[in-house]
């Protein structure tokens, strides 16, 4: 069964600041001639591993509302030179709008059932070009 994580995204204030970090770190890796993927380190390892590279995805919290996701492409467990066991989340590259589900702060990540998780965003006729804090008042009268 497909499984997703959610998280909150420290330090991005939009989609776009999302975006242009992981536009970054790729730049960086290729710089290094390293592979063109894009790692966030975590301090627990997901018991539900399989589930999550099955189709899974990385639902990103930005300023309290689920905005962005990117798929879960491996689960690479380690234990870092302190001793402490951690956990490599390989995610495609690639960021997808989603569309805004508010989701109160937690700490870490929490699972997500893929029925429970908010659909892409729509894009074409110019949805996608919406600016953020519109997506945002948009969402809160439910209107998007």
């Amino acid at each position: 069964m497909t499984l997703h994580l959610v998280k909150l995204c420290v330090g991005a204030e939009s989609v776009e600041d999302l975006q242009a970090w992981i536009d970054q770190r790729q730049a960086e890796r290729r710089a290094k001639g390293m592979p063109a993927e894009q790692i966030h380190t975590t301090r627990m390892v997901p018991t539900k591993a399989q589930d999550l590279i099955d189709g899974g995805s990385l639902y990103w919290v930005i300023k309290g509302y689920v905005q962005a996701r990117q798929r879960l492409v491996d689960i690479r467990p380690f234990t870092d030179e302190g001793g402490i066991k951690r956990c490599h989340l390989v995610l495609d590259p690639e960021l997808v709008t989603t569309r805004m589900q508010p989701r109160r702060p937690f700490q870490g990540w929490r699972y997500l059932k893929p029925d429970d998780a908010p659909k892409d965003a729509v894009t074409g006729s110019g949805a996608g070009d919406i600016p953020e804090d519109m997506r945002r008042d948009l969402a809160e009268l439910c209107l998007i």
